[in-house]
């Protein structure tokens, strides 16, 4: 019975063990932890605006990417087939983002308003610093989240500046 249990252990181990040594494991958590806070520090200042995509929503965008690209990276994917990944990861955060602008009438205008324009470019560009932490360019992920907060925070005051009283 002991033989049993044994080869059982050895067959699940083998199936499971994708993580090979301490290096890759550090590797693949770095990479996710980075793309997780780097997400949830747009989605905070998202959250911060009373925006519907906020800290959680961010995070899991740039982790999900981030995933997207590192598992079959860790696979061995040719440059082609990651290729074809990251056209996936924009094309399916396109969907994402497009639930997330509305478009309603003006009462008494007869205008129209689109609203949500800002927060689905927001969770592209999250997707995108998630693909790159994924793919191991933490820095460029980390300098594309500075210019981000930067877009959201800075640009703001800098248009109100230039609007007529």
């Amino acid at each position: 019975m002991d033989a049993w249990w044994h080869e059982v252990w050895l067959t699940l181990v083998a199936e499971f063990a994708d993580i090979t040594d301490a290096r890759q494991l550090t590797q693949i958590t770095v990479r996710l932890v980075i793309a997780a806070l780097l997400g949830g520090i747009l989605g905070f200042e998202r959250e911060q605006k009373g925006k519907a995509a906020g800290v959680r929503t961010h995070m899991l965008v740039a982790l999900g990417a981030a995933l997207f690209v590192l598992v079959p990276q860790m696979s061995g994917a040719q440059e082609d087939a990651m290729s074809r990944v990251v056209q996936g990861v924009i094309a399916g955060i396109g969907f994402l983002g497009a639930g997330t602008i509305l478009k309603s009438k003006i009462e008494g205008e007869g205008n129209e308003h689109v609203k949500g324009l800002t927060t689905a470019a927001g969770l592209w560009m999250t997707a995108a610093i998630g693909v790159s932490a994924g793919m191991g360019r933490e820095s460029t992920a980390i300098l594309s989240t500075l210019l981000a907060l930067g877009i959201f925070r800075v640009m703001p005051r800098v248009l109100n500046l230039f609007e007529k009283p």
